[in-house]
């Protein structure tokens, strides 16, 4: 696997929408997450194109693909952040320039919908992509230190590391209002105990499987996955999307599952009912309610990378990434 060169002090970091327009993000969110990425000493700059806007609050495949390859091709650029998710990324992967990309390797991290263009693009490349926040999660100020920290870690640094649980967690709407915020207590949970390490491969579940049966989906066998889904998934669409994922893997290594959403009712009852119906799950470290996904913080992990996952100790750390 490539790894791209880590982001340093003084690096620019293009934002780009291969999803949804960055029209919808506020004046202030864009002034208070590009101060936050300043912290880093990072300096932002934005695509052309990002805040174009069409009937389904996203914008051309041309426009959007010009944005992206800019970014891959531009000296000065050094790391590519997505303003935000959405729904229609994979609208771009038969015309991206992959061998292009392979070319000019650099950090791209987003997630939600980018998980297709994300795995797309390590399929293609064998460029370590990221799944973490967009540059609209920086617009967040209460819980962003976990996120700050682990994004710092992954992208900005190369010895390997433990992700400890957050302290507390959150699924309120904070870009409506930062100020009352209900806080819960993080408690990553034990399905199945064991141990593994292995290469990493993941993300939003239901945009993961948009890429079953074509040549953008990697060889997922003997993998550990990273899953997480958002308030539109319900316990049944969540079960078939599982299954699915797993019968085309084949047999895996380890599976970690993000924490869910308040509005998807995905109790722990539906959750553990779920998972025991799933013999493989009976033979490999599975963890859940772990922090990445929908909810609030999220830490950063490397499409690609290599890991190892002991799921007894509620331990994961990145080894290669």
């Amino acid at each position: 696997m490539i790894i791209p060169k880590k982001l340093q002090y003084g690096d620019e970091v293009r934002i780009i929408a291969p999803s949804r327009s960055a029209s919808i993000l506020s004046e202030e969110g864009i002034e208070k997450a590009k101060s936050k990425l300043k912290e880093l000493g990072l300096v932002v700059t934005f695509g052309k194109h990002v805040f174009k806007s069409d009937l389904q609050h996203s914008s051309s495949i041309e426009l959007r693909l010009s944005d992206l390859h800019e970014a891959f091709q531009d000296p000065n650029v050094k790391g590519i952040l997505t303003a935000i998710g959405g729904f229609n990324s994979n609208d771009l992967l038969p015309h991206v320039d992959y061998e292009s990309i392979r070319k000019n390797p650099k950090v791209f991290c987003g997630y939600s919908d980018i998980t297709a263009l994300a795995t797309a693009i390590t399929t293609k490349t064998d460029l370590i992509t990221y799944s973490g926040p967009h540059f609209s999660s920086f617009h967040m100020e209460q819980l962003q230190d976990y996120q700050f920290e682990y994004f710092r870690n992954c992208l900005m640094q190369s010895d390997s590391y433990r992700i400890e649980p957050s302290l507390a967690w959150s699924d309120d709407a904070w870009f409506l209002d930062q100020e009352n915020r209900n806080l819960e207590s993080t408690k990553w949970k034990v399905y199945n105990e064991g141990q593994t390490k292995g290469k990493l491969y993941g993300g939003n579940l239901c945009t993961l499987n948009l890429l079953q049966g074509t040549s953008y989906l990697p060889n997922l066998e003997n993998t550990i996955l990273f899953i997480e889904d958002d308030e539109m998934t319900i316990p049944e669409t969540f079960t078939r999307d599982l299954t699915s994922l797993l019968q085309s893997a084949g047999k895996i290594n380890g599976l970690v599952i993000g924490r869910f959403q308040r509005e998807s009712n995905m109790t722990e009852e539906h959750l553990l009912f779920l998972l025991d119906k799933l013999p493989i799950l009976k033979s490999v470290p599975v963890l859940y309610d772990v922090d990445f996904g929908h909810t609030q913080p999220i830490f950063t992990f490397p499409i690609g990378g290599k890991i190892e996952l002991k799921s007894k100790d509620n331990q994961i750390k990145m080894i290669h990434f």
